[in-house]
């Protein structure tokens, strides 16, 4: 077989006989077509309409964050967004489906703290939470209040801290459940300051608060959407927000980080994660796109009205949290002790 190669040499250009060049040669080939044919495939998403998974319940911050953002990409994209509610077993099963779906940009999943807890939680879990996702975007991000009955005589976090020093296991914190994020808050506040505190669990973050304005407990993390009324309405006394810097729904009210322990941050944050192995490609066309979304007036008042701050962050940047959090919370179910219920 003849084939032709263009080799310099001292005769200029050459013909060089090869089956092995022609095999070389068509398998270049085709792997050119390869490209062009993935490179088209990610041009032309999306093409169908795309399913965001919620392993939650109908109603919550995951779910109206999930409908905000699915409003905006349908409107984006051009294709519908289909919201699929897949509540149970901690987020598991919705995240197992996500975890095992086609990495082609049609399945989506949003996820919160929840899904960096849990594999400290649980012994087992279907799917690695890390390596068999794609990090996409944070959608919002929303921080922690650190609230006391008034009755506690402390007017700052270096006081209560001083107080609980002085009555190790004399203080109480409520939660909304164990092992939820306001358990792990306040855990690790135990941890850093190098505090005793006693849990109290309750059914949600309702029945913890009645119990605090009742002098039953005297310590508890909340969100600021659920704490900023009671708060002023005088019935708790905020201490301190748990995010890095100051929230303007309350600017007067510091964070633990400037109140004698830097670094501290906790918040109630929700993201979007695709199936592993997705096409960078598509990663970024959706990350691009739920962050426009997030800058629109409708969802960014919704946000605000929510004490949340916007994400829309890129995917790295996502990704590098998203790893940060999952070694923080597992340390601290650790050393807490904690275990699911």
């Amino acid at each position: 077989m003849r084939v032709i190669s263009l080799v310099p040499g001292r005769q200029g250009m050459r013909e060089r006989h090869s089956g092995l060049g022609f095999r070389y040669s068509c398998r270049a080939g085709l792997f050119g077509l390869g490209v062009l044919f993935a490179a088209g495939a990610c041009a032309a998403y999306p093409d169908k309409p795309i399913r965001f998974v919620v392993p939650y319940s109908p109603g919550g911050p995951s779910d109206t964050l999930a409908r905000l953002t699915g409003k905006g990409l349908t409107k984006n994209l051009g294709q519908t967004v289909v919201i699929d509610l897949r509540p149970g077993a901690s987020t598991i099963i919705g995240t197992e489906i996500v975890a095992k779906a086609p990495p082609d940009g049609y399945t989506i999943l949003t996820v919160s703290t929840t899904h960096t807890v849990n594999p400290a939680l649980f012994k087992k879990l279907p799917y690695e939470p890390v390596k068999d996702f794609a990090p996409v975007t944070m959608m919002a991000a929303t921080p922690f209040v650190l609230c006391i009955n008034p009755a506690v005589s402390a007017n700052s976090v270096a006081e209560l801290v001083a107080l609980a020093k002085s009555k190790p296991g004399g203080l109480a914190f409520a939660s909304g459940g164990n092992g939820s994020s306001l358990h792990l808050t306040a855990e690790l506040f135990n941890s850093v300051a190098h505090l005793k505190m006693v849990h109290v669990p309750y059914k949600g973050a309702g029945p913890a608060f009645i119990d605090l304005v009742a002098g039953q407990v005297q310590v508890l993390f909340s969100s600021s959407v659920s704490s900023l009324p009671y708060v002023k309405s005088g019935r708790v006394r905020a201490l301190a927000f748990t995010s890095l810097k100051r929230n303007a729904a309350a600017p007067n009210i510091p964070t633990v980080a400037e109140s004698g322990f830097p670094g501290f941050e906790s918040s109630s944050w929700f993201g979007v994660l695709a199936p592993a192995k997705t096409p960078p490609a598509i990663v970024l066309r959706l990350q691009q796109e739920i962050a426009a979304t997030l800058k629109t007036p409708e969802v960014a008042d919704t946000l605000a009205s929510l004490g949340a701050e916007p994400g829309g962050m890129p995917s790295a940047e996502f990704g590098a949290y998203f790893k940060a959090e999952t070694v923080k919370w597992g340390k601290v179910v650790r050393e807490a002790g904690i275990v699911p219920d």
